[in-house]
């Protein structure tokens, strides 16, 4: 069964990759290939269930793809496809104005 699209091209993104741990699986995918520990280890605080649900969730949506390798004991790695990398700027964006804001804004709100 296909995701019926929102007609609001931001929302439609946002449907995608709202949840925060799948903006930082592609923050942490964007530097190459990377096995589901090393994920779990650089993403931070996620469960192991979590992981697997939004990976799961990410190659259904085509922002990700899952190599197996035929060994003992199994090696997965997970990759960006095209449409993954393409959110690159998005993610730059975010955290250039992320530090913007910790620069900034947060200073202003505790009164410094």
């Amino acid at each position: 069964m296909e995701k019926t699209l929102p007609d609001c091209p931001v929302e439609t993104t946002l449907m995608l990759i709202s949840d925060k741990w799948k903006l930082l699986i592609i923050r942490d995918l964007l530097d190459g290939k990377k096995r589901f520990g090393e994920l779990k280890k650089s993403v931070g605080k996620i469960s192991q269930k979590i992981l697997t649900a939004d990976l799961r969730s990410m190659e259904k949506d085509g922002l990700l793809s899952r190599k197996v390798f035929a060994e003992m004991p199994p090696r997965v790695e997970y990759t960006l496809t095209p449409a993954g990398l393409s959110l690159k700027s998005v993610i730059e964006a975010m955290s250039n104005w992320g530090q913007y804001y910790q620069k900034n804004l947060s200073a202003n709100k505790s009164g410094k």
